[in-house]
């Protein structure tokens, strides 16, 4: 999967007329087969796997169910969704990024599926996080695909050459950023940065939730804004002044700038996601992978996932056919099957980072999953909060007095959660 985009503006059509309960794409023929159809935006090895395990699932139901895929980019299904199921022709299964779920299931696209989580088996080992990015106003909406805490990515060969450890504090962290920050020319500008810092559209705007975390911080909390707080204040300030007295790294770094600082050499080390283990590769980079550093008051990481969902489109057949999937997606072979095709973590807690060894970046991605947080679970207007987040961290890093925008960003969460 190409790495998920950050949240952008989406032109959402909100006329989402009465969604009828037959389905022109799929259907419910009692002389055929339950075919369903499940669009998704896995596009690289992940799309393969997936494809697999669903033609494994056709053949194991041959007769009975038939899945038929259609990949999409996330963007247009993100784009494309709520026409196609006003027009009646969307797809009964539809996978998407798990922040984008609340916005669909807050307009009723979405089928309740908490009677199949009460029943099926398999779902009481899944990691508690990522359910909670299917959960919208205490109901399960989605059933995930994946669930993975960003994590520090950092070049093997800079760090050998300056002599120095991988950090695991804060306070480490700076300093290894400064020993492996080089300025050749002198000129006050470094040819190699220790960090490449990204302060807005990073990836999945999950590195300042993360940062934010790490010294007892937080955005949204039991539905309302606590972004302007002491805690938050005091990272921004941090970050801020380490950046600007060792120029650590460069400011006004988005998530695209970040990955061809990292994949071209230029900083030692970056938080992304497990594509950059691609980049890396495709790059030349020998890469390792650690938790990104404990913060003053505890070590968190935010955590990015794609869920599925089953459309209001879906009649009754297809809505079991649809579960029965499910329940075989989530099966403890076809999770571990799909985590080493897919490089995410497994999604239950009982597959050991042994039986995905074989796969060494989903290994060392199992061994931190437990310190993922959900980003902004259940927030249907996630949106405008993380906009609110990309701008404030942007302007403090550049300078921009932390009070005046904490306070300002605090007016613009609590007006999107109010919406």
């Amino acid at each position: 999967m190409k790495r998920i985009p950050s949240l952008v503006a989406a032109s959402l059509t909100l006329a989402l007329v009465s969604l009828t309960a037959c389905s022109s794409d799929g259907s419910s023929d009692a002389d055929g087969p339950v075919e369903l159809t499940f669009w998704h935006g896995y596009t690289e090895a992940d799309g393969d796997v997936l494809e697999q395990i669903v033609d494994d699932f056709n053949a194991a139901h041959d007769g009975e169910i038939t899945i038929t895929t259609q990949v999409n980019p996330w963007a247009v299904i993100d784009d494309t969704f709520l026409p196609a199921l006003s027009a009646d022709n969307g797809p009964e299964i539809v996978a998407m990024p798990a922040e984008r779920l609340p916005v669909y299931a807050d307009r009723g696209a979405f089928v309740d599926l908490d009677d199949f989580y009460d029943a099926d088996e398999a779902t009481p080992a899944l990691n508690t996080g990522a359910l909670d990015m299917v959960t919208v106003d205490g109901t399960r909406y989605g059933v995930p695909t994946g669930f993975v805490p960003l994590t520090m990515f950092y070049n093997k060969a800079l760090f050998d050459a300056a002599g120095v450890e991988v950090p695991t504090t804060w306070d480490e962290w700076v300093t290894a950023a400064e020993a492996l920050t080089v300025d050749q020319d002198g000129d006050g500008t470094p040819e190699q940065y220790g960090l490449a810092l990204a302060d807005h559209a990073t990836v999945g705007n999950g590195v300042w939730p993360s940062l934010f975390y790490g010294n007892g911080g937080a955005i949204v909390e039991d539905g309302k804004a606590v972004v302007d707080s002491p805690e938050n204040a005091e990272t921004l300030e941090f970050w801020h002044d380490a950046i600007t007295a060792g120029k650590i790294s460069p400011t006004g770094v988005d998530g695209v700038s970040g990955d061809g600082l990292f994949s071209s050499g230029r900083a030692a080390m970056y938080i992304g996601g497990p594509w950059m283990a691609t980049v890396s590769e495709e790059n030349g980079v020998d890469y390792g992978i650690a938790p990104i550093p404990a913060g003053p008051q505890e070590q968190a990481a935010s955590a990015i996932g794609v869920s599925m969902a089953l459309t209001e489109q879906a009649d009754q057949a297809q809505q079991e056919a649809a579960q029965e999937f499910f329940s075989y997606f989530l099966s403890q072979q076809e999770a571990t099957t799909w985590a080493l095709g897919s490089g995410w973590p497994p999604l239950r807690t009982d597959v050991p980072a042994s039986d995905v060894a074989e796969n060494p970046v989903v290994a060392a991605l199992t061994e931190q999953a437990a310190l993922g947080r959900p980003l902004l679970p259940g927030v249907v207007n996630s949106t405008d909060v993380l906009t609110a987040v990309d701008t404030l961290t942007q302007r403090a890093m550049a300078g921009d007095p932390v009070d005046a925008l904490l306070a300002e960003a605090q007016t613009a969460v609590q007006a999107a959660l109010d919406d």
